[in-house]
């Protein structure tokens, strides 16, 4: 099975940087390139979706069919592959086939390939004016808040949320009146177990840190092999903002309690998640 996902990705690797480089086809000032990412970018995705990871989905009715939204996911796996399961998930299960617009850090801007592939399928970078921009033109919006602070947690602490920051993005759908979704997913921790970390070399890379894993980097490029876990992805009931008062995204406390609820919902479906776990392979 993982040689044949792996031949499939190459091949469509290789599409891939064709087409990003070419420059054409972008359709709004962030770089998305609907076609591209229809016809390359998420084929390339799914032998991992549906073979590899064998993801399953539920709760996909709580993403409106049409307008602006928030989707609100745990983050993990040392390498972003969530968000990317995500994009295909929403894509190709949900009713209405929406694009999931994710939000991104800067190092996905940082690389000129990374940075041309990121831009082309819809990501965009992470801060409160683009979020609410993609909001109020009525795009899914999908965010991350733990950040790098999930993504590089260690093994030993799998499932267990870190801090949603400032909760900036339950002001930004606050200011725009749209609903949030919370997501839960479960199978990413397992990908690349994180039982250590080497500072020095974060330092010299430039990188927010640098994973120490059974197999990587004593195994080299074949260290970065995922393990073949199996995936489910819960999106929960929405939380509606467009009832608070005017001004609500300027109270602190308010911001605090919204960003809190979401959080302890995606907490305890995690956990709720996990009790009833079937194999992790």
């Amino acid at each position: 099975m993982l040689a044949e996902v792996g031949r499939e990705l190459l091949a469509s690797g290789a599409e891939v940087l064709e087409r990003v480089t070419s420059g054409e086809g972008a359709v709004d000032d962030f770089g998305f390139d609907p076609g591209l990412t229809d016809e390359v970018i998420l084929p390339a995705l799914r032998p991992l979706y549906e073979r590899y990871f064998r993801v399953e989905v539920e709760g996909l009715e709580n993403i409106p069919d049409s307008g602006g939204a928030l989707v609100v996911a745990n983050h993990s796996g040392t390498l972003p592959l969530d968000a990317l399961m995500l994009q295909v998930a929403v894509r190709d299960r949900h009713a209405a086939h929406r694009r999931l617009r994710l939000l991104a850090a800067d190092l996905a801007f940082s690389l000129p390939v990374l940075r041309d592939l990121a831009r082309r399928a819809g990501h965009v970078r992470a801060c409160p004016e683009n979020a609410v921009r993609l909001l109020d033109e009525g795009e899914l919006v999908g965010v991350m808040p733990e950040g790098y602070k999930g993504l590089g947690k260690p093994y030993e602490e799998r499932y267990r949320l870190q801090r949603f920051g400032s909760g900036g993005f339950a002001r930004v759908a606050l200011r725009t009146g749209r609903p949030m979704v919370p997501c839960s997913v479960v199978g990413a921790e397992e990908i690349y177990p994180m039982i250590g970390e080497s500072r020095t070399l974060a330092r010299l890379l430039r990188l927010p840190y640098f994973p120490i894993t059974p197999t990587f980097p004593l195994l080299g490029v074949l260290g970065l092999v995922p393990l073949p876990t199996r995936w489910t992805i819960r999106f929960g009931e929405p939380v509606t903002t467009d009832g608070f008062p005017a001004g609500a995204a300027d109270d602190e406390k308010v911001v605090e309690k919204l960003a809190g609820e979401v959080r302890d919902t995606i907490q305890h479906t995690l956990n709720e998640l996990l009790e009833h776990r079937g194999p992790v392979f």
